[in-house]
């Protein structure tokens, strides 16, 4: 294992942590660097860990907020006490907006990866535009909707908006954060809630990516320099992260909506 491919693969590592949070695509850009750059990864266990780093960013920022509702919820199921169940019902929509994309993840990732790949990424420009485009309108947008707001409708429009973004240059938070926005929920709801509904398709990557991860032919020899991808997406993803969470607070969305216009722009052009 030569310098340049512990190099590329602590390299995408990093990339895709650092774009995973933030509204502009991590799949886009990974795939477009591994285009523009030439790089090749073999097998699916690299793309399995850097998404498990990027869990555990979201799992240590998010641990107080997860453990309450789950202490809660769990309160609400023994006595019914009404005064947990905000948090009880906050877990169901979750479970609720996590369907769409299962369903579409499983039906349709062959697909999905054939359509979009490494050799033809014109079609990541337009969804990278599509994007920038979704967070302009939403750029000033401040709802009122909290926790206790949420409705069944809520949960399945940011399902959808999910599993619209399992095509890559979607983001995943941005359409997520976009269509919560636009049904009226507050900026730090739709954040949490956005952040929450990536731990079970995350999961759900893991589990069903096991297989391939324990039967994957010479990975044995790729120790090391998954072990640097792997870092570099958990260190990368929690930084990037917490980034978010004050751009959040701020409203400064429009610096996404930029950045997405111009990089989809270019790719298109170049």
């Amino acid at each position: 294992m030569d310098i340049w491919e512990l190099v590329k693969y602590m390299f995408l590592g990093i990339l895709q942590g650092f774009t995973e949070p933030i509204p502009v695509s991590s799949s886009g850009h990974v795939l477009l660097a591994r285009h523009w750059f030439g790089i090749e990864v073999e097998g699916l266990s690299f793309e399995i860990l850097v998404n498990f780093a990027s869990l555990l960013a979201v799992l240590l920022i998010y641990r107080s907020d997860l453990i309450h509702i789950a202490n809660y919820s769990l309160k609400f199921i023994q006595t019914k006490d009404i005064k947990y169940k905000k948090d009880f019902m906050f877990v169901v929509y979750l479970l609720i907006a996590t369907i769409p994309a299962a369903i579409l993840g499983i039906t349709l990732e062959d697909y999905i990866s054939e359509l979009f790949n490494e050799n033809d990424v014109r079609m990541i420009g337009v969804a990278l535009i599509i994007t920038g485009i979704a967070l302009w309108f939403i750029r000033n947008l401040r709802g009122k909707k909290n926790d206790q707001n949420i409705t069944l409708l809520d949960a399945v429009i940011v399902g959808l908006a999910q599993a619209i973004a399992l095509i890559p240059g979607i983001s995943r938070s941005g359409a997520t954060i976009v269509a919560a926005l636009a049904r009226g929920w507050k900026q730090d709801t739709a954040m949490r809630f956005s952040f929450f509904l990536y731990i079970p398709i995350s999961v759900g990557v893991m589990v069903f990516g096991i297989t391939d991860m324990i039967n994957e032919p010479n990975i044995e020899t790729r120790i090391i320099p998954y072990t640097l991808a792997f870092l570099g997406a958990l260190i990368a993803s929690y930084f990037s992260l917490k980034w978010f969470m004050g751009i959040m607070q701020r409203g400064n969305l429009i610096i996404f909506t930029v950045y997405c216009l111009i990089v989809g722009t270019v790719v298109l052009l170049f």
